[in-house]
């Protein structure tokens, strides 16, 4: 039979991993969080939505919930990059889930991982791919954002941008319309709107700017307008950006989860990916970037899942039968 180094190996230190984390911890599951500590939420300065923590910075939620979480005997935060996944041999218990070996770097000076586990939790998030204007990153996580639901309600009023070249933008769009009456659409070249969606955005009061972009204007880090390449300047103090979202999986080598159209991580509703024994919850899910809030809420859905298949595979039983 099998050794197993722990229960359940969490690849994500963000808050489904975290949330996760905790409930296998209080579930007496040997736990084990690798995190490599780049988070896609670090430029931002305020979180929002996440009841008893609106307005908290991202990074103090990432800091209270990993004390959280190492509080138990059971648990372990390790800051490593995760370089490996392999299904273990020998042995099969049902469904394929005879455990994988897990393999990472550590991160500043910490001790590398080499363990055993039984099952996976992918909760990386994703890696986003800014539009390629120079200064955008100058005002990113201040005057641009990416998450409507986050951060629009601070910018109220405010003659604002949404910046994106993907089939989206439209619907993005008019989740600005309750904010701001001067709000603008740059496609930046794309053809993504449609005529029918932009005869909508018209009547929403939202103006359509299909001409390329050539980069953001501010002064004294305040963000006034957006520079199109033909030198028209168009006034706006904030916005939203889409970015291109990237599941980075490497570290899965041949075992490939089936993904939807936008690279995403597909899953069964226990959480479950089309490889037996690893599951993903968060960003890295369809339908994609939520909120911090929703995120920790399906890494808990997801953990109490995983519980019942461990024990399940302790008494034979298939972890199939746990679907649903």
């Amino acid at each position: 039979m099998t050794e197993w180094n722990f229960d359940v190996a969490i690849i994500g230190g963000g808050p489904a991993g975290l949330a996760a984390g905790l409930n296998l911890a209080r579930a007496n599951r040997q736990v084990i969080i690798l995190d490599s500590n780049r988070p896609r939420h670090a430029a931002t300065l305020r979180s929002h939505g996440f009841i008893t923590r609106d307005g908290a910075p991202p990074l103090e939620l990432r800091r209270l919930g990993r004390e959280e979480f190492e509080a138990y005997e059971n648990a372990t935060f390790a800051q490593a990059t995760v370089t490996a996944v392999t299904p273990l041999s020998g042995d099969e218990d049902v469904d394929n889930t005879a455990g994988f070996r897990v393999v990472a770097e550590g991160v500043r000076g910490a001790p590398d991982q080499d363990i055993t586990v039984r099952f996976v939790l992918v909760a990386a998030g994703l890696v986003e791919e800014l539009p390629a204007l120079p200064s955008l990153r100058a005002y990113y996580g201040t005057a641009l954002h990416s998450c409507v639901e986050c951060d629009a309600y601070e910018k109220t009023g405010w003659p604002l941008a949404v910046i994106g070249e993907t089939t989206d933008v439209f619907d993005r769009a008019l989740q600005l319309t309750p904010f701001t009456q001067d709000l603008t659409l740059f496609t930046n070249g794309a053809d993504t709107v449609t005529p029918e969606e932009e005869q909508l955005l018209e009547v929403s009061g939202v103006t359509l700017e299909r001409r390329p972009i050539e980069d953001i204007e501010g002064e004294k880090g305040e963000m006034t307008g957006v520079r199109l390449t033909d030198g028209t300047v168009i006034e706006c103090r904030g916005g939203f950006v889409r970015p291109r979202w990237n599941a980075s999986t490497d570290y899965l080598g041949d075992l490939v989860p089936r993904r939807n159209r936008w690279g995403l991580l597909e899953v069964r509703a226990n959480g479950e990916t089309s490889i037996p024994g690893i599951y993903a919850a968060g960003d890295i899910t369809p339908p994609g970037p939520e909120q911090l809030l929703i995120a920790a809420g399906e890494g808990a859905r997801v953990s109490n899942r995983i519980n019942v298949s461990l024990i399940r595979a302790d008494l034979g039983l298939s972890i199939a039968a746990s679907m649903g």
